[in-house]
């Protein structure tokens, strides 16, 4: 089977998409049934990045995938050709834009608002990174839940419980820095749980503020880096006001470290009884997940080794390839 896989999202982001996808695209191409052709175009500026929405998803991606004489085309992002001469495949990471516009640019909104829901619905088979996503889809883009396949994250090999350990006293925050991810109200329950908060992450958009004594931003960092980071922290912090999927929650549970999350969110599916599920609207309720789980570090500590095993490549890449067949009417 010969997939043309879109790897232009790696040109805009080091975050979860650009993890699920440089995953995804590593297992595929160990397998024996797959060939996989990397289709992407332009480079990593703004205005490049606007260009691609209005002329590579459109139109250009599909003659890339005609021309490359593929089985099937996976659009690794909410955007895809209206029509193509292939099955196509949309993987969807969250609807995020549709629940919570006022927190995304401009250009997004906008797209989020006109384009969205019939990209989504004019794909032969739609890819969600979770059952939280897959009922998002059906309830929000209108598509009938026999299209959407759950192709979850896997964790890179690099988290595990074994390696070297940051040191301090800390509470480890994970994510870009944008209004979504909840880092204010993350920041005053640091505080009101008397610990210091490490924030790791690219900046994004929004004017969002990484302010206190207690504080410390330390931006992007390797991966070898982040897994000392979480082996050596208190808890993860990830009371992210929505997410697809939630992958430093993962992370944070193969290496051995306690998760606080968001209630009623895909994080909850992630974590199961893992994690600390808390309120992300109210500061106290994340201090109190805070000192939960210092309090029950070692029993969630051996339920999130447990639960991370769940979450393998391997296991992603058998679930695509299946959506892939069913697109070709195979499965």
């Amino acid at each position: 089977m010969k997939v043309g896989l879109d790897v232009a999202p790696l040109l805009q982001t080091r975050a979860g998409t650009a993890r699920w996808l440089n995953g995804l695209k590593g297992e595929l191409e160990r397998r024996q049934d797959v060939t996989v052709l990397p289709l992407s175009w332009g480079g990593r500026g703004r205005l490049t990045a606007v260009a691609r929405d209005v002329v590579w998803y459109p139109a250009l991606v599909a003659h890339a995938a005609s021309r490359r004489q593929v089985d099937v085309l996976h659009c690794t992002i909410f955007r895809a050709p209206p029509r193509a001469r292939v099955p196509t495949i949309l993987t969807v990471h969250d609807l995020a834009v549709l629940r919570h516009p006022d927190v995304f640019p401009l250009w997004t909104r906008l797209y989020g608002r006109t384009a969205l829901r019939p990209t989504i619905r004019s794909a032969d088979r739609v890819i969600a990174v979770s059952e939280f996503s897959k009922r998002e889809v059906v309830e929000l883009a209108g598509v009938d839940e026999w299209v959407v396949d759950v192709v979850p994250n896997g964790v890179e090999r690099v988290f595990d419980a074994d390696g070297p350990a940051a040191s301090g006293e800390y509470a480890l925050a994970v994510g870009t820095v944008e209004p979504r991810k909840n880092l204010a109200r993350t920041i005053e329950a640091a505080a009101q749980a008397g610990i210091e908060l490490r924030v790791v992450g690219d900046p994004g958009w929004g004017n969002v503020t990484l302010a206190g004594p207690h504080v410390r931003r330390l931006g992007f960092v390797a991966d070898e880096e982040l897994a000392a980071l979480y082996r050596g922290a208190r808890c993860l912090v990830f009371p992210s006001l929505y997410e697809g999927f939630g992958i430093p929650a993962a992370e944070a549970m193969a290496c051995g470290t306690p998760v606080v999350t968001s209630a009623g969110s895909a994080m909850a599916d992630v974590v199961g009884r893992a994690g600390i599920l808390v309120d992300p609207l109210d500061p106290g309720s994340i201090a109190n997940g805070i000192d939960e789980a210092d309090r029950r570090r070692d029993e969630l500590v051996r339920l999130g080794l447990e639960r991370a095993r769940l979450f393998t490549w391997e296991r992603a890449a058998e679930a695509a390839v299946g959506s892939y067949a069913r697109a070709l009417g195979r499965g």
